[in-house]
């Protein structure tokens, strides 16, 4: 019986779980390389006001559950504001953002199918951490947008602009 939080017999165990990327602390719980190539599910612990500008990707559908805090969550157009025990479904190729909001961090999980874009996305352009890491560093400055399209770009990911104030 795999223990909690540790990959099933047979999943890879020897690289990295958890990242930094752009100020959001992931924890990765399942990699597609362990569930036959079906999703990857990131446990996300997101700083009030940080989160993903509006960005679409074909190829992957993608799930959010909110966990603790709140979430101001846009899909094609339409911002609602999330609580804990919210979900929202993208579909491949709908534009979607998100931002936590409120004064403590967010805490979401997010499960991608198939997975292996967003795996490359935050782990190209995350660092790696130690899994007992509990919360991000604050950022040192503004993220390296050059960079953040570069690599949405090469995985599959389009950024159409700005997010909705």
């Amino acid at each position: 019986m795999a223990e909690v939080g540790k990959p099933a017999a047979g999943g890879a165990v020897d690289r990295a779980r958890t990242y930094e990327t752009l100020g959001i602390l992931m924890r990765f719980r399942v990699f597609p390389d362990e569930v036959m190539g079906k999703y990857c599910v990131v446990d996300a612990l997101v700083p009030a006001g940080l989160g993903a500008p509006p960005n679409r990707h074909a190829g992957e559908s993608e799930s959010f559950v909110v966990i603790a805090g709140a979430v101001d969550f846009m899909l094609d157009g339409e911002t609602r504001r999330l609580a804990a025990g919210d979900e929202v479904v993208v579909p491949d190729g709908a534009l979607h953002a998100f931002a936590a909001v409120g004064p403590e961090p967010a805490r979401i999980l997010i499960v991608n199918a198939p997975g292996e874009m967003h795996v490359r996305f935050f782990t190209e352009l995350g660092r790696a951490v130690p899994d007992e890491t509990r919360a991000p560093a604050p950022l040192d400055g503004p993220p390296d947008i050059a960079r953040v399209l570069a690599v949405g770009t090469e995985v599959g990911m389009s950024f159409p602009g700005p997010a909705p104030a």
